[in-house]
């Protein structure tokens, strides 16, 4: 999967899928096509296109290598053997960063909503749970990390690709902009979220290096990040954000002092 012929056409595949599903669907809640009769909701609406990195991922791993290919994706996503400092890592790391930027920009005047998910505690652990599954890691980061990452930093430095699959992830979002309801995310200007996405990106990929290629532990980082904006509404001011980015660039920036451009990762 380190042939840039594979990676391509992850990616094809991958847009292909979302993004043919998705912008019919801005179409269709727009009122520019009206929806065939015959088409199920579950299409119409776009529900099913998240689904797209992944199924391209099981795709360009059966047919660029095989059964084996795919049997190694799926087992580094349920590779848990990682320490428990990385687990640590995974779980708490975006969530202290987003609930800091929350609590200083509270502080400092900005008038940030209480959080409702503090207000029905019963719904925190169900939320994590829902955002795994349906929320976007199990959907995406075989795609993005597990062939996308892996494959790329067989041919660049995991720098370079951290850059390029951040700006593809963010890029891919670019229907749901467009999309009434889509989540809090797509309420802001596009670039928010394309430059999330990148420092994401150096994140992500940095842990998925220091635990030897654990999809598990992309997923549940990517989990615990979208779940960290469910628990701390940062994104609802400007200042909010604004220290929230402060607070994604000061982790980059530690990455990238502690371990380079290789990002953790075993390149010769």
């Amino acid at each position: 999967m380190g042939r840039p012929v594979s990676i391509i056409v992850f990616y094809l595949l991958a847009f292909g899928w979302s993004w043919g599903l998705w912008w019919p669907a801005v179409l269709f809640a727009d009122g520019t096509w009206d929806v065939p009769a015959w088409l199920p909701p579950i299409l119409a609406s776009g529900q099913m296109a998240a689904w797209g990195p992944l199924i391209a991922a099981v795709i360009a791993s059966a047919v660029f290598g095989g059964i084996p290919a795919v049997r190694n994706l799926f087992g580094r996503m349920i590779k848990a053997r990682v320490g428990a400092m990385w687990w640590a890592v995974a779980i708490l790391l975006l969530p202290v960063i987003i609930g800091l930027a929350w609590l200083i920009a509270g502080a400092m005047g900005a008038d940030i909503p209480p959080s409702e998910a503090f207000a029905q505690p019963i719904s925190i652990p169900f939320a994590f749970i829902w955002i795994f599954v349906l929320g976007g890691p199990l959907q995406e980061e075989a795609g993005w990390r597990g062939v996308a990452t892996e494959g790329l930093q067989r041919l660049v430095s995991p720098a370079v690709v951290a850059l390029i699959v951040g700006m593809m992830w963010g890029l891919w979002h670019l229907p749901l902009f467009q999309l009434p309801s889509a989540g809090i995310y797509y309420d802001q200007p596009f670039w928010g979220l394309f430059f999330s996405t990148v420092l994401l990106s150096v994140i992500i990929g940095w842990l998925y290096n220091k635990t030897g290629g654990s999809l598990l532990l992309a997923m549940v980082l990517h989990t615990s990040f979208n779940w960290a904006n469910f628990l701390f509404p940062v994104l609802e001011t400007e200042l909010g954000g604004q220290l929230y980015f402060v607070g994604l660039i000061i982790a980059c920036a530690y990455i990238f002092w502690k371990e380079g451009a290789k990002l953790g990762a075993n390149t010769a």
